[in-house]
């Protein structure tokens, strides 16, 4: 496997394939509670973005685009021709949104689209700093999202390892400008909680303007990672489009 994707679980006779972009900070393990979940009706991978894990010693990516062409041409063809669907969570949705466009670009439209805690890509990024970060703005983000034990968030030597990381994600992320373009043609299913402190609920519609076809939205109980919570029903969201395929 490439050093771009990681594959927890191998379902070699599942119908589809699901490949997941963790968020902001996030590194590929952090889904791999989801990638046990949903093998067998799916085959999940996962990205591992430069800069954490495995690939500490690499530079940080300084744009969405450079992840997205480095996940295309990284990404196995597949001999089955098994369709292919893609999930993202926060700064994940959005990777996963521009990779579909590119590969709708190239003649290979993905069988779907799963967009999790995130607004949709054409409204602005929403930060409680201008320009660049401080240590003590990252650490109220985590605490705001609450996505992060708060004995790691004292810890130094953690720390050390973890803030430069999101420093560049949210580099990345205000770097990226939302540009118009053609509507995607697969069925794009969009997934929020309902007490998100930086996604209203309200913000989430506006991915149905990206969607040609089917759009859909599931508001579950929780902060910006309810998924933790809810991993059934977010499996189930998941694997449904292909139970009988």
């Amino acid at each position: 496997m490439d050093e771009w994707i990681r594959r927890f679980h191998h379902a070699p006779d599942a119908p589809a394939r699901l490949l997941c972009f963790p968020h902001a900070g996030g590194a590929a393990a952090a889904y791999h509670a989801l990638s046990a979940a949903v093998a067998g009706p799916l085959e999940p991978s996962v990205v591992q973005y430069p800069g954490r894990h495995d690939r500490l010693t690499e530079p940080f990516a300084e744009r969405i685009d450079q992840v997205v062409d480095a996940v295309l041409d990284a990404l196995p063809a597949d001999p089955a021709g098994r369709p292919l669907a893609l999930f993202g969570h926060s700064m994940g949705a959005l990777m996963a949104f521009e990779t579909a466009r590119a590969l709708q670009a190239r003649g290979r439209t993905p069988a779907a689209l799963f967009v999790s805690g995130r607004g949709g890509p054409s409204l602005p990024l929403v930060t409680r700093w201008t320009g660049v970060p401080s240590d003590d703005d990252l650490l109220a983000e985590l605490r705001l999202l609450a996505g992060t034990d708060d004995s790691l968030l004292v810890d130094p030597m953690l720390l050390e390892l973890a803030l430069p990381v999101l420093r560049a994600d949210y580099a990345m992320l205000s770097a990226y400008s939302y540009r118009p373009g053609p509507r995607l043609r697969c069925p794009v299913v969009a997934l929020t909680g309902d007490a998100d402190p930086r996604v209203p609920v309200a913000e989430v519609p506006a991915w149905q303007q990206e969607a040609e076809g089917a759009f859909t939205t599931h508001v579950l109980p929780g902060g910006h990672f309810y998924l933790d919570d809810h991993l059934p029903y977010v499996t189930e969201v998941l694997t449904s489009l292909f139970a009988h395929a």
